[in-house]
C-alpha cells in the first residue's frame, strides 16, 4: 500500500518541531472543535477522542483542550469552525489535498492560493485531484514483529508495514474505530491514530530542483494556520537531498 515517502518522514519531523514550540497548538485546537461539534463527551465521540489524544501527544495544555471543546459545541459562542478541502497541483504536476479547518473561508482560501501560486503550483477545482487519492485508517504502534503484525490484522487492519521502530496499520475508515481501540486493549502503544488519505499511485520526484520546490509549496502549506494536514501523491527519490 502506497504512504510511505521521505516527504512523510521530513514532515513528521517537522511536526514533532512545531509541537515543542506550541506553534501547533491552533491546528489541534480546530480540529477538536470540529469534532466537538458531534457531541462534546469524548467517550462517547470517537472522532473528538482521536482529536484530543492528538493534542495530548503534542503537549497542549488541558485548559486549551477544554476550551476548544467549548468552542466547537457552542458553549463560547462566536463564528463555527468548519472543515473544508482544496485540491492543487504542485511542480512537477504532483497533486496536493489540503485540508483547512476554519471560521472564515474568505481569509483562508486565498491564503491557501497564493500559497500555491507563489511557489509554482496552482489551485484545482473540486474532484480534479480527490479521485487520485483513498480514505485510511492509518494507526502507528510502537515496536515492529511478527507477534505484534499478527496482532494488528487479527484486529481487522487491511496491511501492516514496518517503519524504522514502528508498525504502521492501514484500516478500512468504517473499522477504524474498533481496530485503534482492539490494539489499544490489547496494550499496544500507539503512537497516533487518524484518517488520512494515501494516493492510489505515487510519483517520485527525482529532480533536485523540482524536489526542493516541491518542499517549499508544502512548507507553505502546512505553515498556514488554517490548514490541518495536507496529503500528497509524491515521493522523493532516495537520490533527492531535501
Amino acid at each position: 500500500m502506497a504512504g510511505h515517502s521521505k516527504w512523510a518522514k521530513i514532515k513528521r519531523g517537522k511536526a514533532a518541531e512545531d509541537a515543542k514550540r506550541g506553534a501547533i497548538f491552533t491546528k489541534h485546537g480546530n480540529a477538536i472543535a470540529i469534532a466537538a461539534r458531534d457531541g462534546a463527551d469524548p467517550d462517547m465521540n470517537f472522532a473528538l477522542r482521536l482529536a484530543v489524544d492528538r493534542a495530548k501527544a503534542a503537549n497542549m495544555p488541558a485548559a486549551n483542550i477544554q476550551r476548544s471543546i467549548d468552542r466547537g459545541s457552542g458553549k463560547l459562542g462566536g463564528e463555527q469552525i468548519q472543515e473544508v478541502m482544496y485540491e492543487g497541483y504542485g511542480p512537477g504536476g504532483v497533486a496536493i489535498i489540503v485540508a483547512a479547518a476554519t471560521d472564515n473561508i474568505n481569509r483562508t482560501y486565498p491564503e491557501v492560493r497564493t500559497a500555491f501560486s507563489k511557489h509554482g503550483g496552482n489551485i484545482a477545482e473540486k474532484g480534479a485531484v480527490a479521485f487520485q487519492f483513498e480514505q485510511k485508517g492509518e494507526i502507528r504502534i510502537k515496536g515492529t514483529g511478527d507477534e505484534i503484525t499478527l496482532q494488528a490484522i487479527e484486529a481487522g487492519a487491511e496491511d501492516a508495514q514496518d517503519e524504522d521502530d514502528e508498525l504502521v496499520v492501514y484500516t478500512d475508515p468504517k473499522e477504524f474505530a474498533k481496530v485503534r481501540d482492539s490494539l489499544k486493549d490489547a496494550g499496544l502503544k500507539i503512537s497516533e491514530a487518524q484518517l488520512t488519505y494515501l494516493p492510489t499511485n505515487t510519483v517520485e520526484v527525482d529532480d533536485e530542483k523540482t524536489a526542493g520546490k516541491v518542499r517549499r509549496l508544502m512548507e507553505a502549506l502546512e505553515e498556514l494556520d488554517d490548514v490541518s494536514d495536507t496529503y500528497v501523491n509524491f515521493s522523493f527519490a532516495d537520490s533527492i537531498d531535501v
